[in-house]
């Protein structure tokens, strides 16, 4: 009985369990169903991925699910890249048995439920590519098993939670492009098993933890853009099984280590550009056999590039020495294995600028037919364009922008038909352009050049006619850039083929002709650049039709008729006609009624009952290639490999920028060995003048025969590098028809290495104010030349200008910019005796906050040369008063003024006493002259100089009674 007992019990039993336990899955699943359906209530389901979602199928069969065989419970839940819109429910927290989660490229937002903490079994969670918010849950700590976690490309905000460093077998950490704020938290070095770090864009800030040197597992580490400060984390370059680095754009100092690849035999990828790294390139990076991308641009390193480039057969990405801002990288003096570079058979970018190489492109650099970039750009390079470029096929960009290459572009050039983007400005390339870049173009399968948008050849001396093949490219939809050369000949008529171009500009060049009437077909045309030609006639109708039309300037040809009237309809920003042929009457509408956006100077047979007083001849605000560039790119598609590049040379990130390049916004640098050129070494013969701060020298500019007034920095005298700073500070963002207009900055080293800094003006052949008015030598060469010491009415008219001057940098240029050092030094006259203010070395500049403690300013704060600052030394006020100058014909410095006698008590008294014919000049004693004219020119120079600020006269007020007294005259 007992033995047939337990066999009926034991069956029982197994019975029951089997019972229960199919009660406990059916439970289980039901669990699951249910939080799957929560799930998908909370989604908006665009593409119906979620439509098997439904009983009508078991639940292991629904589309982005996956069960386990044992206990069809749910294991992942794969549903990425679907494009849901909504956000993640907690009941998430209820699939236990979850293993792998990716909702990754999706639109869901919303916080990450902190129920994921109770997942136990998670080992893979994916969110990247969502818009959530909020902090990272603490509690996904508790997902003890995870071993790979992406959180990038969210919103989420606060503290990278230090939780983490509990999670053992964590070996892959993303939370790159989020929020994430306060630094990297040091016990994250404890996670020994890390493989990949990403914490790329966020801005942590502190500083890379000592604690990183317990990583020695790592293999990718991804901390660009990070705000990161402190010293170079060397330990990084300890780890045997590293594959990549990118530390990119943070402020990381130090150097590289010496062994650098000789513990790393697996490093593929090295990035390092804009930093603060220094020293020199260590000689070991040769035997970094299996290095593909090496980028360590805009740095501070030194010393001759010693690498043997020949030993990276991998190599596919290389990017030295290119500075954004114009000071990193000038130290570099060589590359002493260059010809070694044509053995990287593999290369496919190749970015060298501002390293002094002073050699040629060798030959065998067209061995290179997997380049798709090549950019040597500043790098002082020498000779001739080997016809061997002709070779690299593959090219879809090709920079040489500011070298020293000479000789004829190379007709195999044309056989670049891949090419998006040529730039060759600011060399010396002469004879005509070759017709093959042309037909080169113009053979391009439309739909194999959608990124060919940009040309730009100038400033060569290129020569001969435009070939008509450039004007037949219908991609080319940037610009086009044939300025500051020797082309000549009339436009073709093909040039109307160019619809989409935005920039045009062939300026300085010697092109001549009538327009043709194909600029009607430039529907997206915004700026228009046809200066310093030779074309004549009337402009043509077919302009009008141009309604995206912002810049236009025609000036410096022989145009001539009337301004045409379509000219006041179109919504211009800035118009220039000076020094043409036209005539009479200047219009008020439109970009006419803005007088700091027109210039018509140089058209004497103009006429309008306003134009003296409407357009003080104001300079139209010109802008550069490159500065269009920036605005017209800003809305261009990121994705485009080759929009990106030309980004980089134009609208880069913005950051603090150093003083020596700050003029880089708005215009191209020059390299010294041009302005050496330009000065015959900088030889006495061409010397101006020196100041307390410099000297400046006549120059003309090898590439148009411009001449330029160049003025080079004393650097060694005190103050020197301040007074650059300040004059580029001024200049960058002010224009002004009586202001020196400033041509381009150059901030470079010498033939001897040393620092070397100028700027360059256009020239101003009747030289100073100064001169006129005391130097008896020059004066004298000046009668000899058939020329006459100032009249009043001159006189008038240079004290006007001035006052316009004033005016613009006091009220109109956005911030107050204070001149502190206006005398008649530094007042020039062009050769139409128009006078513009220079020298802004001592300029401040004050914004309307700060101008009212500047009008405080005490002693301590003066600025200027004696006799021409205010008596209470105030920055906000005017330095120099001069009407009272031009009118008298003494110096305010003058020896008479002593035991309290001033210039401006002087004044006073001669207008008391009733002798001001006493004191004036004696050019003025004529009968043509009033008396009456001279006394109310004296008081408003009195007025001006009064010792109180509150007493001086507005120069609003100014201008009104000078342009009073011009009537009277």
């Amino acid at each position: 009985m007992c033995s047939s007992f337990f066999p009926k019990t034991t069956f029982l039993f197994l019975t029951l369990l089997i019972q229960m336990y199919g009660v406990i899955s059916h439970s289980s699943i039901d669990a699951d169903h249910h939080a799957l359906m929560e799930i998908k209530s909370k989604i908006i389901d665009h593409r119906g991925v979620l439509e098997s979602w439904n009983d009508s199928i078991p639940l292991c069969m629904w589309q982005g699910v996956t069960c386990g065989r044992r206990h069809q419970r749910v294991t992942s839940l794969n549903l990425r890249d679907n494009g849901m819109v909504g956000s993640l429910s907690p009941y998430i927290g209820n699939l236990s048995f979850l293993i792998y989660m990716n909702f990754s490229n999706n639109q869901l937002h919303g916080s990450i439920p902190p129920e994921i903490g109770r997942l136990s079994r998670l080992q893979v969670l994916l969110l990247r590519k969502n818009s959530f918010t909020g902090e990272i849950p603490v509690n996904i700590s508790s997902c003890s098993k995870l071993s790979v976690i992406s959180l990038s490309n969210n919103m989420l905000s606060g503290k990278i939670p230090k939780s983490f460093s509990s999670m053992l077998m964590l070996k892959y950490l993303v939370l790159g492009k989020n929020k994430l704020t306060g630094g990297i938290p040091p016990s994250i070095g404890n996670l020994t098993s890390f493989e990949v770090l990403g914490l790329y864009s966020c801005p942590l800030g502190g500083v890379i933890p000592d604690t990183f040197s317990q990583l020695k597992n790592l293999q990718q580490i991804y901390l660009m853009d990070n705000g990161l400060v402190g010293p170079n984390p060397l330990f990084l370059f300890n780890y045997s099984h590293l594959e990549l680095v990118n530390i990119v754009e943070n402020q990381l100092l130090g150097s590289l280590p010496s062994n650098l690849c000789l513990s790393q035999p697996y490093l593929r990828k090295l990035y390092l550009e804009i930093n603060y790294l220094s020293g020199i390139f260590p000689p070991s990076i040769s035997n970094c056999s299996e290095l593909e991308m090496f980028d360590v641009g805009d740095n501070f390193f030194e010393g001759e590039i010693n690498m043997d480039f020949g030993k990276l057969q991998n190599l596919r990405h290389l990017s030295i020495g290119r500075s954004s801002w114009g000071i990193h990288g000038r130290h570099l003096d060589g590359m002493k294995y260059f010809d070694s570079l044509s053995n990287c058979s593999y290369l496919e970018v190749l970015q060298i600028g501002e390293v002094d190489l002073r050699r040629g492109i060798p030959d065998s650099l067209g061995n290179l037919t997997k380049l798709s970039v090549l950019a040597l750009e500043s790098n002082y390079m020498l000779g001739g364009l080997p016809s061997s470029i002709g070779n690299l096929f593959s090219l879809t960009k090709l920079s040489l922008l500011e070298n020293n290459f000479t000789g004829m572009i190379p007709e195999s050039i044309g056989k670049l038909q891949n090419l998006g983007v040529l730039i060759i400005e600011g060399n010396s390339f002469s004879g005509i352009i070759p017709r093959s870049i042309g037909n080169m173009l113009h053979t391009l399968d439309y739909r194999k050049c959608k990124n060919l948008l940009l040309l730009i050849l100038s400033e060569n001396n290129l020569g001969g006619s435009i070939p008509k093949e450039l004007f037949q490219v219908s991609s080319l939809s940037i610009g086009l850039d044939l300025s500051r050369n020797n082309l000549s000949g009339a436009l073709p008529k093909e040039i109307g083929s160019l619809k989409n171009l935005g920039i045009l500009d062939l300026s300085d060049n010697r092109l001549s002709g009538e327009l043709p009437s194909g600029f009607s077909s430039y529907v997206s045309l915004q700026t228009l650049n046809l200066s310093r030609n030779f074309f004549h006639g009337s402009m043509p109708v077919s302009l009008s039709s141009l309604r995206g039309l912002e810049y236009v300037d025609v000036s410096r040809n022989n145009f001539s008729g009337h301004i045409p009237t379509y000219l006041q309809e179109l919504v211009l920003k800035g118009l220039d006609l000076s020094y043409n042929n036209f005539e009479g009457e200047v219009y008020v509408k439109g970009v006419f009624a803005n007088a700091s956006a027109i210039s018509v100077v140089g058209n004497p047979r103009l006429c309008g009952e306003y134009l003296s007083f409407t357009y003080p001849h104001a300079e139209l605000q010109q802008l550069s290639l490159r500065v269009v560039l920036a605005i017209s790119l800003s809305s261009a598609v990121a994705g485009l490999v080759l929009l990106s590049f030309v980004l980089f040379h134009c609208c880069r990130k913005n950051r603090e920028k150093p003083a020596d390049s700050l003029l880089t916004e708005s215009f191209e640098k020059i390299s010294y060995g041009r302005l050496f050129k330009a000065t015959e070494g900088f030889s006495a013969a061409n010397l101006i003048g020196t100041g307390g701060f410099g000297s400046v020298y006549k120059g003309i500019l090898d590439e148009s025969g411009l001449t330029v007034a160049i003025k080079v920095l004393n650097l060694q005298h005190r103050g020197g590098s301040r007074s650059f700073t300040a004059e580029c500070e001024a200049l960058r963002n002010i224009r002004h028809r009586n202001l020196v207009k400033v041509i381009t900055s150059c901030s470079s080293l010498d033939f001897q290495g040393n620092d070397f800094k100028a700027l360059v003006y256009d020239f101003m052949p009747n030289g100073s104010l100064e001169t006129w008015l005391h130097s008896s030598t020059t004066v004298d060469h000046l009668h000899h030349e058939g020329l006459h010491q100032l009249n009043l009415v001159q006189r008038i008219s240079i004290a006007k200008d001035v006052a316009y001057a004033l005016d613009y940098l006091h009220y109109r240029c956005g911030n107050v910019v204070v001149h502190r050092d206006l005398k008649p030094s530094n007042i020039l006259l062009d050769a139409d005796m128009v006078a513009h203010v220079g020298d802004f070395g001592l300029a401040k500049i004050l914004s309307l906050d700060e101008l009212s403690d500047a009008n405080k300013s005490s002693s301590s704060h003066v600025r200027g040369t004696i006799g021409y600052a205010p008596p209470e030394y105030g920055v906000g006020n005017e330095l120099w008063d001069p009407v009272v100058r031009d009118v008298d014909r003494e110096k305010p410095v003058d020896p008479m003024f002593r035991e309290g006698l001033s210039l401006h008590s002087y004044a006073t008294s001669a207008l008391a006493g009733g002798f001001v014919l006493q004191i004036v000049d004696p050019v003025f004693l004529s009968d043509e002259v009033k008396e009456e004219c001279l006394v109310s020119l004296l008081k408003i120079g009195v007025k001006c100089s009064s010792e109180s600020p509150q007493d001086r006269m507005d120069i609003g007020t100014v201008i009104h009674e000078l342009l009073s007294l011009t009537v009277t005259l």
